[in-house]
């Protein structure tokens, strides 16, 4: 049985103070939690909160991560890095790093790459515009970007990452996929994943919906049969919204993080 994951994207928000203070909360909350929980902070608080996080059964992720070790990059932050902050995963191919930084199924296929490479569990994105949506080409789009981000990895790599589906047209927006929509995607992510990792990886890969994530919708999202978490932006950073959509992922048990 897959167990679900659910993560809160925090974007550019939260100083380290306050988000330190967010996960205080939450450690409360989600304390008995059936899914694991991740949180995502802005580099910034990553160490502020890491040690908050020991021995609780919340991990701590990033947003981002560059390709290479170590050099002269100015302004990255690499997977050495952020295995020495603490973090356990990261975020890969975000649509926002799609669409306001140019970032390409190649680049998507580097980072995640280097994240596997330093022991760094990857969230890969991936999701269409509404008018690829409109123009019916939804799995067109999918396949896409799961060909170009993990077309050549060998089925043992894709026991080893997450895939987050979110639709951009529902990525902040209010809107997000009904149930029914999502399910679909979901599904026909697993059958891609099955086709080109065998059926044991497509069995057991764990696929997130993000998209404009709530309490109000998360239960009918999250019962889907394909659908095995939520990347939740927004309403993470309200330990009450969040916790409440953690509850609604109910199958499971997690254990503490060292």
């Amino acid at each position: 049985m897959r167990r679900p994951i659910v993560a809160g994207n925090w974007k550019a928000n939260l100083t380290a103070g306050e988000a330190a203070a967010l996960v205080r909360q939450l450690k409360a909350s989600c304390e008995t939690a059936a899914a694991e929980v991740v949180v995502c902070p802005p580099f910034t608080a990553l160490a502020a909160v890491a040690p908050l996080l020991k021995g609780s059964r919340i991990a701590l992720g990033a947003q981002d991560v560059f390709w290479e070790p170590a050099g002269a990059f100015t302004g990255e932050v690499t997977p050495p890095m952020l295995r020495d902050a603490g973090c356990q995963y990261v975020i890969v191919g975000h649509s926002e790093r799609r669409t306001h930084f140019g970032e390409t199924d190649q680049i998507v296929r580097r980072k995640l790459q280097a994240a596997l490479a330093h022991g760094l569990t990857p969230i890969v994105c991936i999701g269409e515009t509404l008018a690829q949506r409109e123009a019916g080409q939804t799995f067109d789009i999918l396949t896409r970007q799961l060909d170009g981000a993990l077309g050549d990895c060998p089925p043992e790599t894709c026991r080893r990452l997450i895939l987050a589906y979110e639709p951009v047209w529902a990525i902040g927006t209010g809107k997000n996929a009904t149930p029914e929509q999502a399910q679909e995607a979901h599904q026909a992510i697993r059958r891609w994943v099955a086709d080109r990792c065998g059926s044991s990886a497509g069995g057991g890969i764990r696929i997130q919906y993000g998209g404009s994530v709530t309490p109000a919708n998360a239960a009918s999202l999250l019962q889907q049969p394909d659908v095995d978490g939520a990347l939740v932006g927004g309403a993470s950073l309200k330990a009450d919204a969040f916790s409440a959509i953690v509850k609604a992922a109910k199958t499971g048990a997690a254990a503490p993080h060292e």
